[in-house]
């Protein structure tokens, strides 16, 4: 199952020098039965997207709660075997859970397929989604349209390879 985790430039940089991604267990997202069900679609290719796109949510949310960290959503997928993986059935349709999976273990970064990370230019508007998660999770229309202001930034493609240049460790 491919599974997107979600990081900080800070979190890629830890499971960089630690050779794996979470502890075990922790939440990524997939394509899930509830997702397919959100999303209304048999197109895999259009289901990891939005998986990716939920995953990048789930960045911004570790943005907002870290001050101070580079402002760049990060998100990493990895192929790990279904049996690492479980839905959670009590928030498999909330709105909020779609596509999230827990892991059980920690992953080798040996099974990251490729990395995802904003470009320099997104940073403004991430910082200023990041800041107005809060409120729009509580429904000021503001703030979402500050977090949609994120979400229209695609998330760029990495090689595996240039996790080194990214978090800036040059090995």
């Amino acid at each position: 199952m491919r599974v997107y985790v979600p990081l900080t430039l800070h979190g890629l940089a830890e499971a960089h020098r630690a050779g794996e991604l979470g502890a075990g267990p922790f939440t990524a997202y997939a394509v899930t039965p509830a997702l397919r069900e959100w999303y209304l679609s048999e197109d895999l290719e259009e289901l990891e997207y939005a998986a990716l796109g939920r995953a990048a949510l789930a960045s911004l949310r570790l943005l907002a709660a870290e001050p101070g960290a580079s402002p760049r959503r990060v998100v990493v997928a990895a192929e790990v075997p279904d049996a690492w993986t479980s839905v959670d059935p009590d928030r498999g349709l909330d709105p909020a859970a779609l596509g999230e999976v827990r892991v059980s273990q920690a992953v080798p970064l040996a099974r990251a397929a490729a990395v995802h990370v904003d470009a320099e230019d997104a940073e403004k508007d991430v910082t200023a989604a990041a800041e107005a998660l809060a409120a729009a999770d509580r429904g000021d229309e503001d703030a979402q349209f500050l977090v949609d202001g994120a979400e229209d930034h695609e998330l760029l493609w990495f090689a595996t390879q240039e996790i080194p240049h990214l978090v800036g460790s040059g090995d």
